[in-house]
Formats: structure tokens, C-alpha cells, sequence
């Protein structure tokens, strides 16, 4: 996995500068204070210092609880957890980082040290003390190993992930965390509330600066610090489906935006309709001679575009803003618009492969994903539009409760040149790519450019059945068995002794007895997250 620099630096260029200014204020304000003895300080000091021990002291659960806390978040703790990180990164070949992590913990756990020497405050007082502890009190040691190491797990977080509320929840959960650790010592009554507030600003001011000083700026493209009129050497085609962006001004304006930010110029606009939904579009890019097609829209969208763009040798961006986005899941592609612009303009193009698909029926198309029949058809056949719309892909869930009950089906499977297969199946599909949402790994050896279909039957006679296939799958176990069968080839053709629901990358495909499908190694380009070079 690619660590990706700009999300730390590209979501509020500001947000670090400010935070080391508040920091760096507080935790000098608060030494200053304390080396003069400021008697409101010290008064709440004192204060907040005796309430603390006299809810500890009657509890000895709850003393034994902050002692275990105390010596899970030692320094030494914490020089240990970051030193294994740091020597992953650096195997990880992610240099810059690891010396980030090392420099920072050097400077926040030997320079608490030093400050501690020079301001030489006390430890509360007490005649039964919950905790024995020697040294001086300010700034707290605990809380400045917290900082640094909530730090520099925030700034991890924000790099490995896409904005959303996963990454809010992880950052507050590091702030909480942070917090707790330095209550921990003010309720063992080791340290005063000035003493963990100034550790904690200590730990992180020192991080973030070492930060901005080594890593900010380092193997990214600004993707916000500035907006230009663009060079005018590229020009991009968003081909966009307006009840799938939201309010379509402001969509281009984040478009037009990071777009001039990586030099490219004011993209073409085609807008996609229940008639046509994007072929024609994408046709009147291409002719239009655009270095980029951008595909802004569900997994439908994204088919069409690329479906039109095959053979071209022009790139494909996606911006997914469909329910299942699986394409953009399998190639790592943010499904959030703004961290899958960066990826839109600054990745790199990668030659994917793409399937064809004939039914008995005579449709004749293309998909990206997975193409299929029986249950998983009736699924998304089943889906109601209205709560898909409130609770996203929750609602194929409601849907496959309902379309559990799916009959077993006789089908007959051929691959390439082989004698044809029988099963008696609940569901076949035909896939490209591997996992569903949430990761899960349907056919965990399907490769997007492997020039290969893998096929996964599904075949449980009885409910107690699908258990066994939950576990296969999750697990990822590859035997074969009458419940769960894979294959692989270059050609699929599944027949199916009666009609069947069908589906296509997501999408009910009708009714019919045969699919075929095949694979085309290499013929679509499409813009992917860029793999940074080692830093040496």
C-alpha cells in the first residue's frame, strides 16, 4: 500500500500552522506561569489537583485501573510502539516518514526531559500518595509521549485515509485517548492540570513542526494552496450524471478547482440523460481530442464512459458518486470526491482489462466489475430505489433477505475449450474483479489485469448452508465444494435450463437463459492513485 503525502497537507493547508501556533502559545504561557509560580494558576493547580485525588483515593479499583494505564502509556511505551513503527516504514520503504517518527520522538521525550530540568516544579503532595513517582512535574512525561504519539497516529490516519466520517471518528478517538492519558496522572495525583496541558501541547507542537519542516511539501502536488487559470497544454472531459453529483455547480467548482491546481484547463462538460447514459457523451469527448476523460456518476456512468473510451489510449478519472463504486474500491480509487480528484489529476494510468457480454437475448455490452445471474440479479432487481437513496448500499441487504428464498437453478458453465459443467446454482457471477463492498472477497485471486474471468457458482440447498459459505468467504478458504465453486478462464459462457434474473456491473440486465462473457486484457486506461518513490 502507497502512503499518500498530499491528504495530509491538501485538506487545510492552514490547519498545522495554527495548530502550532495555539500550541506552541499555550505551552509557553503555561511554563512561564509556573516558572514564576503565578498564584491563579497555581491556586486552581491545587484545586483541581485535591478534587482529583479525593475521587481516586476511596476507589482502589480505580486506582489499580490508572496505574495499569500509567504503565501501558510510559514513555517507554511509547519509544518501543514507535520504533517498530518507524522500522516498518522504513522496510515499507516510506524513508521520510520514518525519520519524521524517530526526530520527533527524540525531540518530545529528551527535550521533556531537559525542560523538566530547568523549570524544576514539584509533584503534588499527599499524606497517603496513590502512586510513588521521583523526578520534577512539568511538563508531564506521560502526556508529552501522548501528544507525540496521538500525533503522529492522527497524521497517519489522515494519510491513509479518505475524508469521511470514518477518519473524523479515528481522529476523535485519538483526541479522547490523548485526553485520558493525562487525566490519568492528575487523578493518580503524580502531576497538576497545568503540567499534563503543557505535555500534551509539548508532544504535538514538537511533532507537527518536525512535520512541516521534513515531510509538508514532500512528494505531493498542492492540491488547494492555490488556484491558477491552468497551463492551457491539457484539457479534460467530464462526462457527469446530474442526479448522481448533488448540486451540479458546486460539483464543477471543486472540478475546475483542483483541476487548475494540477495545470490542467477549464475541462468540456457533458451532462448524461436517461437516454443516452454517457456512450454518446464520451464519443463527443474523444472526438474533441481531450487528454482525459473524466467519468462522474454510479457504476453505470463509469461502465458506459469506459466502455466508449476502450481502445482509445485516452485515461479514465472516476469520481464515483454511484451506491456500490466497486470499480473504484478494487483500484483504490477514494470514493470521496475530493480525494478522488487528486487522483483524477495527479495519478498515474494504469491498462486495465475489460469483459464483453452477450446474452440469448441479443444485448451486447461491456462490464468493468461482475456480471451475473439468479439470486445476486434478483437482488439488485429487488432493490428499492427510494431507500438505496437514504441508506446506500444497506439496501441490497434488505433486498437479499428477500431474495434468499431464490430457487436452485440448473446451469451449465463452459470455460474457454473445456467440456461444459453442470451445477444446480442459486447464483453464478462472473467476475473481473474480486471484492464487493466492504472488502469482502468474493473471488479473492480475480485480478483487474490479469486477462483472466474467475467465476464463483453458489450453490446451498438449505439456509444452514449459506453459513458455510459466509465463513468460506470471509475466510477466503479456496477448496471446492458443492456449496461454493470457483473457476477461471479467458471465455464464459453459463446457460441456464429456464429464465433467469441477470445483472450487469450492479445493474438489472433482464431476463434470460445465457451469458457469455470474455475478457480483453489491456484495453482501457484508468487514472489510479500514483505510487511515490522511495525517499533515500
Amino acid at each position: 500500500m502507497t502512503i499518500d503525502l498530499r491528504r495530509a497537507d491538501g485538506d487545510r493547508p492552514l490547519l498545522t500552522p495554527a495548530l502550532l501556533a495555539i500550541g506552541s502559545v499555550v505551552f509557553l504561557v503555561l511554563a512561564v506561569m509556573v516558572a514564576t509560580t503565578w498564584q491563579p494558576l497555581m491556586e486552581l493547580d491545587q484545586s483541581v489537583a485535591e478534587w482529583a485525588y479525593d475521587v481516586s483515593a476511596p476507589r482502589d479499583w480505580l486506582v489499580a485501573l490508572l496505574d495499569v494505564v500509567a504503565a501501558v502509556t510510559s514513555n517507554w511505551s511509547v519509544g518501543v510502539v514507535l520504533a517498530i513503527l518507524a522500522g516498518l516504514l522504513w522496510w515499507r520503504n516510506e524513508r521520510l516518514l520514518s525519520i519524521w517518527v524517530v526526530v520527533s520522538a527524540v525531540l518530545v521525550l529528551g527535550g521533556n526531559a531537559l525542560i523538566k530540568l530547568v523549570v524544576r516544579r514539584e509533584r503534588p503532595v499527599w499524606d497517603l500518595p496513590l502512586h510513588e513517582i521521583g523526578g520534577y512535574s512539568f511538563p508531564s512525561g506521560h502526556s508529552a509521549g501522548a501528544g507525540l504519539f496521538f500525533t503522529v497516529v492522527a497524521l497517519m490516519t489522515i494519510v491513509l485515509t479518505g475524508r469521511g466520517l470514518r477518519r473524523r471518528l479515528l481522529l476523535a478517538l485519538w483526541i479522547v485517548l490523548a485526553l485520558l492519558v493525562a487525566a490519568d496522572r492528575v487523578f493518580l495525583g503524580v502531576h497538576y492540570l497545568s503540567d499534563v496541558t503543557a505535555g500534551l501541547c509539548f508532544g504535538t507542537v514538537v511533532t507537527l513542526a518536525v512535520w512541516q519542516v521534513l515531510v509538508s511539501g514532500r512528494g505531493r502536488l498542492p492540491s488547494e494552496l492555490a488556484v491558477t487559470t491552468g497551463s492551457g497544454r491539457r484539457r479534460a472531459a467530464v462526462v457527469l450524471n446530474p442526479s448522481k453529483v448533488g448540486d451540479v455547480e458546486d460539483f464543477k467548482a471543486k472540478v475546475r478547482q483542483v483541476g487548475a491546481s494540477h495545470g490542467w484547463d477549464e475541462p468540456r462538460w457533458y451532462e448524461t440523460s436517461i437516454a443516452d447514459p454517457g456512450h454518446g457523451q464520451t464519443r463527443a469527448a474523444l472526438e474533441a481530442d481531450v487528454d482525459l476523460v473524466i467519468a462522474a456518476g454510479g457504476d453505470g456512468t463509469v461502465r458506459a464512459v469506459c466502455e466508449t473510451a476502450a481502445r482509445s489510449g485516452v485515461a479514465i478519472g472516476v469520481l464515483p458518486h454511484g451506491t456500490g463504486n466497486l470499480l473504484a474500491r478494487n483500484l483504490d480509487i477514494p470514493v470521496n470526491t475530493r480525494d478522488a480528484l487528486d487522483v483524477v489529476f495527479g495519478g498515474q494510468d494504469r491498462a486495465i482489462d475489460i469483459a464483453s457480454f452477450a446474452t440469448d437475448g441479443g444485448d451486447r455490452t461491456s462490464f468493468l466489475v461482475m456480471a451475473g445471474l439468479g439470486m445476486d440479479a434478483m437482488i439488485m432487481t429487488g432493490v428499492n430505489e427510494d431507500l438505496k437513496k437514504r441508506v446506500g448500499y444497506l439496501a441490497y441487504f434488505v433486498s437479499g433477505v428477500k431474495a434468499i428464498t431464490f430457487p436452485r437453478t440448473k446451469v451449465e458453465i463452459t470455460i474457454d475449450d473445456q467440456p461444459p459443467v453442470t451445477f444446480k446454482a442459486r447464483t453464478v457471477v462472473v467476475g473481473n474483479v474480486g471484492f464487493l463492498q466492504g472488502g469482502i472477497p468474493l473471488l479473492p485471486d480475480a485480478q483487474i489485469d490479469d486477462g483472466m474471468l474467475d467465476v464463483v457458482v453458489v450453490a446451498p440447498k438449505r439456509f444452514i448452508g449459506w453459513l458455510s459459505i459466509v465463513a468460506r468467504v470471509v475466510t477466503r478458504r479456496k477448496s471446492n465444494d458443492k456449496r461454493l465453486t470457483r473457476l477461471c478462464g479467458q471465455r464464459v459462457l453459463v446457460r441456464a435450463e429456464k429464465p433467469v434474473p441477470m445483472q450487469l456491473d450492479g445493474d438489472p440486465a433482464g431476463e434470460g437463459q445465457e451469458i457469455t462473457a470474455e475478457i480483453h486484457p489491456g484495453e482501457l486506461l484508468v487514472r489510479v492513485p500514483s505510487v511515490l518513490p522511495p525517499v533515500v
